[in-house]
């Protein structure tokens, strides 16, 4: 089964350590990159999104199987 598409501004969330976290999507990863210092191993066959956390202002990524989607 196909992973979810999500789009950039989409509203979604994950787990922390701290419980949910919530953020909003600012694109989708395609090639390999760093996100705040940490090597992000994205590619077309295994896409995943930097996202902008609500909470702490600071960009994540995250695979899209590790995401769900949040009403706004």
């Amino acid at each position: 089964m196909a992973e979810k598409e999500f789009r950039k501004g989409d509203h979604v969330s994950w787990a922390s350590h701290s419980g949910r976290a919530y953020g909003v999507v600012k694109e989708k990863l395609v090639d390999r990159t760093h996100v705040r210092g940490h090597a992000v191993n994205a590619s077309p066959e295994e896409p995943q999104y930097r996202i902008r956390n609500d909470h702490s202002g600071r960009d994540v990524a995250h695979r899209p199987e590790a995401l769900r989607d949040e009403p706004t």
